[in-house]
């Protein structure tokens, strides 16, 4: 499973990230986490704003920060999906 986070620096993006490593961790390293900062690679997800949490190629979410536990959530659902 990969899992990226699309954002270009703000804190938000830097906390998503934080965050997601963090789950990844908790759950036994499920996952490789990517910081994807570059814009050009950013827009090609086609969001309307940053943090964005992609995983597998599908954004899951994205504009805000979730939760360590909602973040699990995420992974677990695609988990389930692969």
């Amino acid at each position: 499973m990969i899992i990226k986070i699309l954002g270009t620096g703000c804190t938000n993006c830097k906390t998503l990230e934080k965050y997601t490593r963090q789950a990844v961790s908790e759950l036994g390293n499920v996952a490789e986490v990517i910081k994807v900062d570059d814009i050009t690679k950013i827009l090609e997800y086609k969001i309307l704003s940053t943090p964005a949490l992609v995983i597998n190629e599908k954004v899951v979410m994205n504009g805000k920060v979730p939760a360590i536990e909602e973040i699990k959530e995420f992974i677990k659902l695609a988990a389930l999906a692969e």
